[in-house]
C-alpha cells in the first residue's frame, strides 16, 4: 500500500539530482547505492532480483503487485540476489501460491537487499525515461531517521556503470559441469543423460535457465570463469562455445573475454553461440563497438523481428548497453532488431557457424518464441560433427 497522511516513512530514495522519495521499507535496513533502472515485467520478480545482470542496479517495478506469490528456491537464477535494491508501488502481501516458502520480504532481509514499497512508480519511470538511468542511493531505517544530504551525495559519488567491468564480481570462482535440464510437468528438473554435444559456457554472470536450456538442447555443459583463456576453453575440446549473459560494461568485461574469443575463432571452426553480455562481447570481437543505451531495456514483453524470417518474437531483455549496428563489419550481419527502438537484437557471420542474441531467448516470456536458437546452436555442433566424419 502507498503511504498515508501521518505514517512516518521508514525508507527513501534519493537520486543523483536532488529529488527524494519517501515510502515504507522493507527487506534488509541500511543504504545502498546504485544505477535506477526500471523493469515492466508483471511476474518474474525473483528471477530479475537473482540475475547476475542486474549487479549494480536498483530495479523499479512498474507492476504494482510484486510479491504477492512469494519465493521459492526453484526460481533463483543465482544462489542470491544480485540486484542492489528493489522498488514498488505496493508493500508485498502476504503470499497467496502452492509453492510459494517464504515472503519477499523475509528473502530480501536474509540476503542483505533493502526494498522500499509506497513509492509513485510512474512518476519515477517517467523520470528515468527523460533523464536516462539515474544514478540512485536507497535507505531503510525503521526509524525513519534519514541524512538526505549525505543520501544525495552518495547517489551523485556512484561511479556509473560505464567503464565498470562487473563480470569478475558474479562470474564463478571455479569450473563445474551441468547437466539439470529446463523444469517439465509433471517430474519438474530432470538431469541430461543422453548429451551428444560438449559445449564450454564462459560465466560472464550465467542464469541457471539458460544452463538448464543448453542442457535440454542436448549438451553436455562445462562453465567456465570469465576470466577463461583460450587455451582452458580448448582443454576440454569442446563441441561449440557457449558465451553467457553479465552485468557492466562490455568495453571493460571485452579486454580479457575478446581476445579469448578471437583466440577461439582464429585457432577452429567450432560454433559459437552468445547472449546479452555474450553477444555484446562477440560483436566486440568481431571488430563492431558497444554503446551506452539511455535507459536500457528491461521486461518481458519486448518484440524483436527476425529479418531474415520475418518472425516477431516476444522476448525478455535486460541491457544497458548495446551493439552499434552501423559499427559491424564485413562478414557479419544484423539478424534481429528490437520493434521498440530499432536497435540491434542480434548478429551472425555469413560463412561461419557463429552467432549471439541480445535478449534472453530462456526467459519464455512468448513463452516458446525463442528456444529455437539452442536448437540452432545444437544443429550447427551436429553438423560440423557430420563434417568431421565425412
Amino acid at each position: 500500500m502507498p503511504m498515508t497522511h501521518g505514517q512516518k516513512p521508514t525508507a527513501c530514495l534519493a537520486l543523483a539530482d536532488g529529488t527524494l522519495f519517501h515510502g515504507r521499507g522493507f527487506g534488509a535496513t541500511g543504504v545502498t547505492e546504485a544505477e535506477l533502472c526500471f523493469n515492466t515485467a508483471m511476474t518474474g520478480y525473483q528471477e530479475i532480483m537473482t540475475d547476475p545482470s542486474y549487479a549494480g542496479q536498483i530495479v523499479t517495478f512498474t507492476f504494482p503487485h510484486v510479491g504477492n506469490v512469494g519465493v521459492n528456491p526453484e526460481d533463483d537464477e543465482t544462489q542470491d540476489p544480485v540486484a542492489a535494491g528493489m522498488v514498488v508501488r505496493w508493500n508485498p502481501t502476504d503470499p497467496s501460491n502452492w509453492r510459494a516458502a517464504d515472503t519477499l520480504g523475509a528473502w530480501l532481509a536474509a540476503r542483505g537487499r533493502i526494498a522500499i514499497g509506497g513509492i509513485d512508480t510512474r512518476r519515477l519511470t517517467r523520470a528515468i525515461r527523460a533523464q536516462g538511468a539515474p544514478h540512485a542511493a536507497l535507505a531503510h531505517d525503521p526509524d525513519g531517521n534519514f541524512d538526505v544530504e549525505a543520501l544525495v551525495a552518495r547517489a551523485r559519488g556512484f561511479a556509473g556503470l560505464e567503464g565498470m567491468d562487473l563480470a569478475r564480481d558474479v562470474t564463478c570462482a571455479q569450473s563445474y559441469r551441468w547437466d539439470e535440464m529446463r523444469w517439465a510437468w509433471p517430474e519438474g528438473y530432470t538431469r541430461q543423460q543422453a548429451a551428444r554435444h560438449k559445449v564450454v559456457a564462459i560465466d560472464y554472470g550465467a542464469k541457471r535457465n539458460i544452463l538448464r536450456c543448453l542442457a535440454s538442447a542436448g549438451c553436455d555443459v562445462t562453465v567456465l570463469p570469465a576470466t577463461a583463456t583460450a587455451e582452458e576453453v580448448l582443454a576440454h575440446a569442446p563441441d561449440g562455445l557457449f558465451l553467457s549473459n553479465g552485468p557492466g560494461d562490455p568495453a571493460a568485461t571485452g579486454d580479457y573475454a575478446v581476445p579469448m574469443i578471437r583466440d577461439i575463432l582464429d585457432k577452429t571452426e567450432m560454433p559459437v553461440f552468445g547472449i546479452c553480455l555474450g553477444h555484446q562481447m562477440l560483436a566486440r570481437a568481431l571488430g563492431a563497438r558497444t554503446v551506452k543505451m539511455n535507459h536500457g531495456h528491461h521486461g518481458a514483453n519486448h518484440p524483436v523481428k527476425d529479418i531474415e524470417t520475418g518472425k516477431v518474437e516476444i522476448t525478455s531483455m535486460n541491457h544497458g548497453f548495446a551493439v552499434d549496428s552501423q559499427s559491424l563489419p564485413d562478414g557479419v550481419m544484423e539478424t534481429h532488431v528490437s520493434l521498440f527502438d530499432g536497435s540491434n537484437c542480434g548478429i551472425r557471420m555469413t560463412e561461419r557457424p557463429v552467432f549471439s542474441v541480445q535478449y534472453h531467448p530462456e526467459a519464455s516470456p512468448g513463452p516458446q518464441d525463442s528456444f529455437y536458437l539452442f536448437e540452432r546452436f545444437a544443429a550447427h555442433m551436429n553438423a560440423a560433427a557430420e563434417r568431421v566424419d565425412a
